[in-house]
């Protein structure tokens, strides 16, 4: 990268943080879920009721009996000053005390401990009322959080595909045709185009609407028309299909070669919604097909006989659909029974629905007197007026739930009960332009509304909250301008549906069509959940990230590229606790603990960094993002500074042992603006130097001074025909550094193609050794660790999934010419893994040295050091590390 990409690079950093919310790539996340195992019992949360927590307060509070001193009194004259209390902090053995007087003296010390450890997060070994009270507040937090469920919309790129047929006018209405199998789609345009589409929305046939006999020139009839709106009748496997010539046109679709089988013309007043029924489980009964119209009347037609027919069939012979003129159907009444009940509105009817169990039409128009009507067949009863400023221009309706949700040109999605007109249960509001469709999906408690800017939200029925908000990206949106969209832009499927067929929905605007699938069942995101279920066989499965051990909790941690963190118990290779979508659906690239060892710290590929609690998976800070690119390493200084670096090309800090909010700023204070001229993808610090060293992808090495935050050094491999690979990784070996004899030996080793370098950071001479790792060429080194306390091995893992431990105790002590290329005894050797080894890592387990791997192919695994294999995380059986004898070579 040269000089001007690199200054274009800082420009866009600058420009990325001086944005008004800095926060917003976390606003628009996936919420993260967390689940514990069974045997962690009874979150504390939930087991402090608000009487002790007033009992914890009094006992925080109130001055230690005999322990008031001379100072405690002149603070306390201070206090009452300021009208408050001072906080004391406590220790383990107090609070355990005190939780055994306000809880109960049974309780257990585990569970004290457990509570102890997850509020004084930073080890203090105390803890004082405010620490606690934010702990709750956050514990409070995620669980009300987690009360509101994650939207049924599984992804929010839609499927999209293009009426070509259309003409480019827009798609009235699409329905579902289920017979003959399987599940077909046919779209019907304004201009009475008719399209058959497969499941997967290719296109099968197309058919135009029948003209007027009449206009007919050389035999070709065109509909000039505008259609209104369509249904599928499923016994009879027809699509009726109404225009604005006053008339209905049935489609039949019972086989591939759909045609136009009747028509019925001469309505007094133009059909403008349509609604069919007929029972399922009773054939017998007669089915029927309920038309709005523009006068606000409603037509009934039970069809009697619809095994042989809808009408009676024609005396003689005619070209084309039999043609029916309206006022001539008493003719057909042995056939069809038909009914009119007018004025059920003041406005054209733009919807129509039919409750069978109740014999109830439902139906709605933009009227503000008779907004929503419902009304029995039988007109005994009087019927419910629900009136609306503006009217309704949708409406839908669940029997089971006895909801209807209405929108309209308000904007405002409202939420009404079945027999209450004056008053909605809930108005939600969100929407910017008239609302065009909604939809209620009753088996995961939401709903879905649309608005004429190509806006789709999800509502949760029984909070109101706004679940998910979706700009759908038609192509024939333009900037500034309404796209055009027909009267009915879903197609709504739920349960029940044909076999192998997916909930999803359909939504049309102008001519094309998107779909998007739905969850069968309610999803919530997680919060402080247990589910047993989830310790089933090894985990092979989504792409590994990064893993890393933790002495002080002895857990194994495990990263995926799905965004989703496991904590194992390194004596068991259980599963204790797991985080979903910990930075939503972005891919999560790299993780680190503090120096406490109670908080993990984890990067995205979008620039995002989290800071959690390993104890109980609480999110505890978001850390500023200071490019929506990808975080490459991070890494965490003894006084819980963090060290983020990556695509941005710069070291950014971060002081996450201050941090009291839940957003922390960025610290832009190290001078490595511009130093390194392409990404950084290594990071790795030598506390006992005082140095970080940082690598890119150009093969760069820089160390820097942490006292002064500006490089101390350039360090780099000899080109070789002009091409430098880049470094994978880095490691300090920590033991020769803090000797004051090997401190200017090889310290730090770097791998580049598979070659593993190691420098000294100290003198003019900074090669003293390097070798090739792989045992076949061409293959990279991605990870490599050492046993810290003494550095005797070297661990690396490759590109082919092969682990090789070194013996590195007397090696790159002495300067090593470039060309010998000397490579120290091999110790053990063999393949771990099916793809490449991302991370490796020396850990030492009950006096004895285990190593820890992970791969690309989703396994990680705990071995010998002489290559016995301990256990997959995740396997079904849990193993005993102690038990030697256990362990596969």
């Amino acid at each position: 990268m040269g000089s001007s990409d690199c200054e274009a690079q800082v420009i866009n950093m600058d420009t990325f943080r001086n944005k008004k919310n800095p926060w917003a790539l976390y606003e628009t996340e996936v919420p993260h879920s967390r689940f514990c195992h069974p045997a962690s019992g009874v979150s504390p949360a939930e087991k402090l009721s608000p009487e002790h927590l007033k009992l914890l307060r009094n006992a925080f509070t109130a001055p230690k009996a005999g322990e008031q001193t001379h100072d405690d009194r002149l603070r306390g004259r201070s206090r009452k000053n300021r009208g408050g209390n001072d906080e004391r902090g406590m220790k383990f053995e107090e609070f355990r005390e005190v939780l055994r007087t306000v809880i109960s003296p049974d309780i257990e010390d585990k569970w004290v401990e457990r509570f102890f450890s997850e509020v004084d997060i930073s080890c203090t070994g105390q803890v004082r009322w405010q620490q606690l009270c934010s702990y709750l507040l956050l514990e409070y937090t995620e669980r009300e959080r987690a009360s509101i469920p994650t939207a049924a919309l599984l992804d929010s790129q839609s499927q999209i595909r293009h009426c070509a047929h259309n003409k480019r006018e827009p798609t009235v209405r699409v329905v579902a045709v289920s017979h003959p199998p399987p599940l077909r789609y046919v779209s019907v345009s304004k201009g009475g185009q008719i399209t058959v589409w497969n499941s997967s929305l290719h296109i099968l046939k197309t058919l135009g609407l029948a003209g007027d006999p009449t206009e007919e020139v050389a035999n070709t009839r065109r509909f000039r028309g505008w259609t209104t709106d369509a249904v599928y009748m499923g016994n009879v496997h027809m699509v009726a299909i109404a225009t604005d010539s006053r008339d209905l046109h049935f489609v039949n679709v019972s086989t591939a070669s759909v045609f136009e089988d009747v028509h019925l013309f001469g309505f007094r007043s133009v059909p403008t919604a349509l609604c069919y029924w007929h029972d399922v489980k009773r054939p017998e009964r007669s089915p029927l097909l309920l038309l709005g119209d523009e006068k606000g009347g409603v037509h009934l037609m039970w069809f009697l006989d619809p095994s042989k027919g809808l009408f009676k069939n024609p005396s003689k012979k005619q070209n084309g659909p039999h043609r029916i003129f309206f006022p001539d159907l008493s003719e057909h009444s042995k056939m069809v029974s038909h009914r009119y009940i007018p004025n059920v509105h003041q406005e054209p009817i733009n919807r129509v629905m039919f409750e069978p169990s109740t014999d109830v039409i439902m139906t709605s128009s933009e009227s503000d007197t008779s907004s929503v009507v419902f009304l029995n067949v039988t007109l005994k009863r009087e019927p419910y007026v629900w009136k609306m400023n503006q009217g309704a221009k949708c409406f839908d309706y669940s029997t089971s739930l006895q909801l209807m949700v209405t929108g309209g040109c308000d904007r405002a999605v409202r939420l009404w009960t079945r027999f209450v007109t004056t008053r909605p249960v809930a108005t939600l509001l969100g929407h910017c332009a008239t609302i065009l469709d909604v939809a209620i999906y009753s088996p995961v408690g939401q709903i879905f509304s649309y608005s004429r800017d190509a806006e789709l939200r999800v509502w949760d029925i029984s909070t109101h909250h706004c679940l998910k908000t979706v700009r759908l990206q038609f192509p024939c949106q333009q900037p500034g301008r309404i796209p055009e969209h027909g009267n009915f832009p879903f197609l709504f499927l739920s349960p029940p549906l044909p076999a192998e067929t997916q909930p999803h929905l359909v939504v049309g605007c102008k001519d094309y069509l998107a779909v998007l699938y739905l969850a069968e069942t309610r999803r919530g995101p997680g919060g402080w959940s247990t589910n047993e279920d989830r310790e089933t066989g090894p985990e092979i499965g989504p792409t590994l990230s990064c893993a890393l051990y933790n002495p002080t909790l002895r857990q194994v941690v495990t990263g995926y590229a799905d965004s989703s963190v496991s904590l194992w118990d390194v004596e068991t290779g259980s599963r204790r606790l797991q985080i979903l979508n910990a930075h939503g659906e972005d891919e999560l690239i790299c993780m680190t603990l503090d120096s406490s060892h109670r908080r993990l710290i984890t990067g995205a590929r979008s620039g995002t960094i989290k800071v959690w609690n390993l104890l109980n998976g609480l999110n505890l800070h978001k850390l500023e993002p200071v490019t929506n690119s990808e975080v490459t390493r991070l890494t965490c200084l003894h006084d819980n500074k963090l060290l983020a670096v990556g695509w941005s090309q710069r070291i950014i800090q971060y002081d996450i042992g201050a941090a009291k909010d839940l957003y922390v700023r960025a610290d832009m204070s190290w001078k490595s603006a511009g130093v390194h001229k392409s990404d950084i993808l290594a990071v790795c610090q030598c506390s006992a130097m005082g140095v970080v060293a940082t690598a890119s992808h150009d093969g760069e090495i820089i160390i820097w001074r942490l006292e002064t935050q500006g490089p101390l050094l350039h360090l780099e491999r000899k080109r070789q025909a002009g091409v430098v690979p880049p470094v994978d990784t880095l490691l300090f070996l920590q033991h020769r550094a803090a000797n004051r004899k090997l401190r200017n030996r090889g310290v730090l080793v770097s791998s580049q193609a598979g070659c593993l370098s190691f420098w000294s950071i100290t003198g003019q001479t900074h090669t003293y050794g390097q070798f090739y790792a792989p045992e076949q060429p061409g293959v990279r080194v991605l990870s490599l660790s050492s046993d810290q306390p003494a550095n005797t091995i070297l661990v690396s893992g490759d590109t082919t999934g092969w682990l090789q431990i070194w013996d590195i105790s007397h090696y790159a002590l002495d300067i090593q010419h470039e060309s010998v290329c000397e490579r120290p005894a091999l110790l053990q050797c063999w393949k771990a893994h099916e793809r490449g080894v991302v991370s490796v890592e020396v850990l030492e387990v009950a006096d004895r040295l285990f190593v820890l791997s992970a791969s690309a192919d989703g396994s990680a695994g705990l071995w010998t050091e002489d290559g016995g294999h301990v256990g997959s995380l995740g396997q079904e059986v849990m193993w005993n590390i102690t038990d030697a004898a256990a362990h596969q070579r």
